[in-house]
């Protein structure tokens, strides 16, 4: 199955204030396997230019990456990572989180004017990234905004998770089964952290924590150090950086989370 290909808008909404959903149909995504907490990388094109995607499309990841790093600069599309909220036939949706305070990057600032008939690449969703999910006696999901849509789908494949997520304000909820928890100008992840350090957890729990990584770094801090949970039963991403950009320079922290996640 060719895992890159265009996808073209066919409709745009605003589930919250800060929320844009978008809804893309593209060729091969009938015949996608779905499965919950599913990733893939959307190409966006330079300003003024059309998608062009790497030549490799034989399945091998690295030969399509040393193709896309091929692209002249001018020409290359910039990549990020996002899940897929929802999918029907050959469509699928993908939230974009409009962070306020924050400098747009190429995607968000792409998400504010999307409309329908724009194209963007996509690789993927690829089933060799698949994660399965717990089969822990309780699963806690705790995330920001950036993770509704991955606790999304895994709420609905799963019947024993406990789930927070926190938001910028009441606005922002979606009719989702979690604790939503309002930050209404507190620092990012310190309600969410309350809420996890108060949450009742059994020894039969895992966790799935993901958003902005210093905060997904100080609820595994929490979970590991004050808890005792082991390290294996925590499934963790950082989504994005406060004042870094994905283009930055990875930090020691980061590099630190990246080794501990390949062993």
């Amino acid at each position: 199955m060719n895992p890159t290909g265009l996808l073209e808008v066919t409709a745009v909404r605003h589930p919250t204030p800060r929320t844009v959903r978008v809804t893309f149909t593209g060729s091969g995504l009938r015949e996608l396997p779905a499965w919950p907490d599913q990733q893939l990388k959307l190409l966006f094109p330079p300003p003024g230019r059309p998608v062009r995607l790497p030549s490799a499309d034989d399945g091998d990841v690295m030969r399509w990456y040393q193709a896309y790093l091929a692209i002249p600069e001018d020409e290359r599309p910039v990549m990020r990572s996002y899940t897929v909220r929802s999918r029907d036939g050959d469509t699928i949706d993908v939230e974009f989180v409009l962070h306020s305070g924050h400098t747009d990057g190429p995607a968000t600032a792409w998400a504010r004017t999307a409309a329908p008939g724009a194209v963007l690449g996509r690789y993927g969703p690829d089933a060799a990234y698949r994660r399965p999910l717990s089969t822990a006696d309780t699963l806690l999901l705790a995330g920001d905004e950036t993770a509704v849509p991955a606790i999304a789908t895994i709420l609905s494949e799963v019947d024993n998770a406990v789930a927070f997520v926190e938001v910028a304000d009441a606005a922002e909820e979606q009719p989702l089964p979690v604790h939503w928890l309002h930050r209404d100008g507190a620092p990012h992840g310190s309600k969410l952290l309350d809420a996890v350090r108060g949450a009742a957890l059994g020894p039969g729990t895992a966790a799935w924590l993901a958003g902005e990584a210093g905060m997904v770094r100080s609820l595994r801090r929490h979970l590991v150090g004050e808890r005792g949970f082991a390290k294996g039963d925590i499934e963790f991403t950082g989504y994005w950086r406060r004042k870094l950009t994905q283009d930055d320079a990875p930090t020691p922290e980061d590099l630190a989370d990246a080794r501990e996640k390949l062993t």
